[in-house]
């Protein structure tokens, strides 16, 4: 007897153990890619407000928005810093007082910072080659980055390079600090950095997709894509408050930022709807499997609620009910089009995602539009200082004008291309008035300050729509194309591509207005007014098919 009881004990204690051991095993394999943020916050809300009801789908989603949004604001508000404060690496010293030991002959630029202290001409050469440092290297690393974005978690991508970047922005800025007039350290920080900021794109717009399908996703980018015109407005603002004090802070500051938004970014961003339990956003051809889905998603609900109402039902059958519905849960999500093993788990190499038709073209087009965006980022607080003989702190302020045109560029486009199915058209017809505007920026922006700041956000409404268009809902658009066959791992893939081809056009940009500022800034105009033509160009094929689909469309319309 004693025997028997001994052994009945060690068998309930066993089954026990298995019973808790599967249930942790359950719990951990659902929420291992849950961020620790997020799982405090469901705890809290669990044990402090137990009734509360709420659409939690639609609070991921908002706090999806919020945190790519405020990530990649973030990134570029750690970029725009080095074009403010090259008006004081490099200005005319002449109108201040030189202190005692200034040399008669160096009265011209015994304030600039060495090593940029030499003629205008090579000053401007040694500032391109600084802008050139960062862009190429963010250009060769984008390709890389969209790799490597396919097949790890994003969110560890993202912090991991938010925090990088911080790091190299502080390390600019302390070589004032450390009195270092060493090129080759400017040029290696620059190009770190490059490398480092090639996390955000690829990243972020993958997130963006993976919560957002493809219902109004213009409208919805454009709106998003305002970050990077709100980072560029605050890093100049940022910067400028510091140019004129202590330089160093204008890097220094923005690296704090970036940093603490990538911690932000790691404790709360949750990459993909189904780490914590919501449906992700269908094609609209996956409607019907993707109610028997929910059904299914439906009864492992029911099973837990049951779980938690009855206290005398055995824990096995729970257990064992909870694996039946898991397995049939997995099974029609494999079964699902385009959701099977291979194509879900299989990223696509750059040459298949070169094959998807457009991906060429728009990458080539994103080259000069790119360059002709860069090149007013980094050069434009320049020209209009030396053009309106403004000081570096109003020069910087005026020149955020031009990315305010650019988030109504991006609305305007997204909108445009949502209303019309038309991307590449609404592309061209941009493009088409920004030449001329262009031109006329550059004849008439001396006249007054008033017809100045108009005319800088009409420059930036055209030269950004485009450049916003092509690298977010375009991006998302040819990264689940129908020649895909459903495969998820193309995006990444596909946005590094584009703007990976755009970034090299970015690195060309500010490098030849280095030089051919030299020879007056009506050619550097021309340069712009060239490159815009050329990307115009590039998308009249892609024009071509889209109004024959059109007309093809109306024609069927009409024939009903």
């Amino acid at each position: 007897m004693f025997h028997y009881c001994v052994a009945r004990l060690a068998f309930v204690a066993t089954h026990q153990f298995s019973i808790c051991y599967r249930k942790w095993k359950m719990s951990y394999l659902s929420s291992r890619h849950i961020p620790w943020g997020v799982r405090f916050l469901q705890k809290l809300t669990d044990r402090c407000c137990p009734r509360l009801h709420f659409n939690r789908e639609l609070c991921y989603r908002g706090s999806v928005v919020f945190l790519t949004y405020m990530a990649y604001m973030s990134y570029h508000l750690s970029r725009k810093p080095i074009s403010v404060v090259k008006a004081v690496l490099h200005q005319n010293c002449s109108g201040l007082t030189p202190p005692p030991d200034v040399i008669p002959g160096n009265k011209s630029h015994w304030c600039d910072w060495a090593p940029f202290n030499g003629s205008d001409a090579s000053a401007s050469q040694l500032l391109g080659e600084l802008d050139s440092s960062f862009l190429f290297c963010y250009a060769i690393a984008m390709f890389i980055s969209g790799f490597v974005a396919e097949r790890v978690n994003l969110r560890y991508f993202l912090s991991l390079g938010m925090l990088m970047s911080g790091i190299f922005s502080y390390l600019f800025g302390i070589a004032k600090s450390y009195n270092i007039h060493n090129l080759s350290y400017y040029i290696i920080v620059q190009g770190l950095a490059g490398v480092a900021q090639t996390t955000g794109w690829p990243g972020v717009v993958t997130v963006m997709s993976n919560w957002f399908g493809k219902k109004k996703r213009g409208l919805i980018f454009g709106l998003w894509n305002s970050h990077t015109s709100i980072g560029n407005i605050l890093g100049s603002l940022i910067a400028a408050e510091y140019v004129e004090t202590d330089w160093s802070l204008s890097f220094i500051m923005p690296g704090l930022i970036v940093g603490v938004v990538g911690f932000v970014l790691f404790l709360f961003l949750v990459v993909n709807p189904s780490d914590v339990g919501c449906t992700v956003a269908e094609p609209e051809e996956r409607t019907q499997n993707g109610r028997q889905y929910r059904k299914l998603q439906d009864r492992v609900a029911d099973v837990d609620n049951a779980s938690r109402i009855s206290c005398e039902t055995d824990d096995t059958d729970i257990i064992l009910g909870e694996e039946e519905v898991q397995r049939r849960l997995t099974e029609r999500t494999r079964l699902l089009p385009g959701n099977d093993a291979s194509s879900r788990d299989t990223a696509i190499g750059f040459l298949g995602a070169c094959r998807i038709p457009g991906v060429i073209e728009y990458s080539l087009s994103l080259f000069f539009s790119k360059l002709v965006s860069y090149t007013f980022l980094y050069w434009l607080p320049l020209y209009v200082k030396e053009s309106l003989k403004m000081g570096a702190t109003l020069s910087a302020d005026l020149s955020t004008l031009f990315d305010v045109g650019g988030i109504v560029g991006a609305i305007a486009a997204g909108v445009i291309s949502d209303h019309s199915g038309m991307s590449a058209t609404t592309c061209v017809g941009m493009l088409a008035m920004a030449a001329p505007m262009m031109y006329i920026y550059q004849k008439l922006s001396y006249y007054s300050l008033a017809l100045n700041m108009v005319l800088l956000i009409v420059v930036g409404i055209l030269v950004n729509g485009p450049y916003a268009l092509i690298t977010t809902a375009v991006s998302a658009e040819l990264g689940t194309h129908s020649s895909l066959e459903g495969n998820s791992k193309a995006l990444a893939t596909v946005t590094a591509i584009i703007d990976g081809t755009g970034s090299i056009g970015a690195a060309v940009g500010p490098l030849l207005a280095g030089f051919v500022s030299n020879y007056g800034w009506s050619n550097v105009f021309i340069m712009l007014m060239i490159s815009d033509i050329l990307a115009l160009i590039l998308l009249l094929r892609l024009v071509k098919h889209e109004i024959h689909r059109c007309r093809s469309i109306r024609r069927e319309m009409r024939i009903e």
